[in-house]
């Protein structure tokens, strides 16, 4: 992670983008959602493995599990310490597996009050989370993970690479955003 770096800002009247540098992103795979794996998460969490299209907020906001795929959930964390500290305590369990991710993805903060409508510009009105959703679809036709937790808040997890063309994206509908509201 690039935790000297500041991150970068996309905002207007009606909507913010924000590139969050110092989420620390992790995987968690497995392939029994009741074995010893989730058994461990729930020890360590309080919280079960999320259900299909389910995201949640734990610890008092250190933590997110989203659902990622039937045998995937991605976790979000505050701090890059607590998820090594999940990966070191999961690796014992030892019929699944978490790897840390943050060098490869990044996590887009949208908020504002037509963070939907950009998202509905971006990958139509299906990849929308409603609070304790999380998404998979194609936005600016790159592969991104939409989840929302929180009311006024939607988290974008894209592949790293992907960034700058989902951003070239979201600024451009910003322009036009601001366009069809100056006429």
């Amino acid at each position: 992670m690039d935790e000297g770096r500041p991150a970068e800002r996309i905002a207007s009247a009606s909507l913010s983008a924000c590139v969050e540098e110092t989420i620390a992103v992790g995987t968690l795979r497995y392939f029994d959602r009741t074995g010893r794996f989730a058994e461990t998460l729930r020890a360590m969490t309080g919280a079960a493995l999320p259900g299909p299209l389910a995201a949640r907020e734990l610890a008092g906001g250190e933590l997110i599990l989203a659902w990622r795929s039937p045998t995937e959930t991605l976790c979000l964390a505050r701090s890059a310490a607590h998820l090594a500290e999940l990966i070191e305590r999961l690796a014992a369990a030892g019929d699944g597996y978490a790897v840390d991710l943050s060098g490869g993805l990044r996590i887009v903060r949208l908020t504002g009050a037509r963070s939907a409508e950009l998202i509905c510009r971006l990958g139509g009105a299906a990849s929308v989370p409603a609070v304790g959703e999380a998404r998979r679809s194609r936005m600016a036709d790159v592969a991104v993970l939409a989840l929302s937790v929180r009311n006024g808040e939607t988290l974008l997890a894209v592949d790293r690479a992907h960034l700058p063309h989902l951003l070239g994206w979201v600024r451009e509908t910003l322009l036009d955003f601001e366009a069809a509201g100056a006429s």
